[in-house]
């Protein structure tokens, strides 16, 4: 099982998942194009993708999603709430409506050898949700677009060996910068997005002896920068870690234990293989 991001930020997602056998994306905020260049370096095609799962409505995540429907006839995973934004968004153009494949938070989804369950999450969209997606014992999480966590969320991501987690903005570059005082708020706010501290947090919560690799992704392209984002989440991590003394951690989990990345902006990130 592997994961990578094609494309991670404030202009545009794509997250490819999947197997020898199966292959998912989660997410198509980028053009066809760009989504099936992006597949092509990894030695795959549209035509070998078994589904498209959607996080939310935003443009950044479905830009391209009504044109590689309609090309290649690819099902579409969402809940009904994102169903019938997308359907309202008009950018997006028509999806044939037998591509639609509805889900629910919390009710697991088998696509061929892959388990995908959706999650909810806090974020100002119809019916967001998040993804863990297993195959056998290996999972992965895909977790972006929230403006807070709670024990649920750490429950569902209990146990991945692969994450990508979002990591949108440092507060004090938000807060000084050129944004209208709404939209900080909207972003600071409890359906907003995770802050870089914030995702430090919720990290240290995940922190396993079978974690292989983190992706930071969904950067903000103005108020964050990547080694910005990398350091205050290894700092955050350390910090927590110290201040515990590893208690409620299995013994001896540090970051320095498995590679971090920050998913680049409109390029391919390391691939994370399990």
């Amino acid at each position: 099982m592997r994961i990578c991001s094609i494309a991670s930020g404030s202009s545009g997602n794509c997250i490819y998942v999947g197997s020898d056998t199966t292959h998912l994306l989660v997410d198509v905020g980028i053009s066809g194009k760009k989504t099936e260049d992006g597949l092509k370096k990894l030695e795959l095609s549209m035509r070998d993708i078994d589904g498209i799962f959607i996080t939310h409505e935003h443009t950044d995540h479905i830009a391209g999603l009504g044109v590689l429907a309609r090309k290649y006839g690819v099902p579409v995973y969402a809940t009904e709430g994102t169903i019938e934004a997308i359907k309202s968004t008009s950018s997006v153009g028509d999806v044939p409506e037998e591509l639609f494949c509805p889900v629910r938070a919390d009710e697991k989804v088998i696509v061929k050898d892959l388990i995908c369950n959706p999650m909810k999450i806090s974020h100002d969209a119809a019916e967001p949700v998040a993804y863990r997606i297993s195959h056998g014992k290996q999972k992965v999480g895909i977790i972006t677009d929230l403006g807070n966590f709670n024990d649920y969320t750490v429950e569902c991501l209990k146990g991945v060996e692969a994450l990508l987690l979002e990591a949108n903005h440092d507060v004090n570059m938000l807060q000084v910068g050129p944004y209208p005082y709404y939209l900080k708020q909207r972003i600071l706010g409890e359906r907003g997005h995770l802050s870089n501290e914030r995702a430090g947090q919720l990290l240290y919560g995940l922190l396993n002896e079978n974690l292989k690799g983190v992706l930071l992704g969904h950067l903000s392209k103005d108020n964050n920068l990547p080694e910005l984002a990398y350091e205050s989440v290894r700092v955050e991590v350390t910090m927590a870690c110290m201040s515990s003394g590893g208690e409620g951690k299995e013994p001896g989990i540090r970051i320095s234990d498995f590679p971090m990345y920050v998913a680049p902006r409109s390029e391919l990130s390391p691939v994370i293989q399990l």
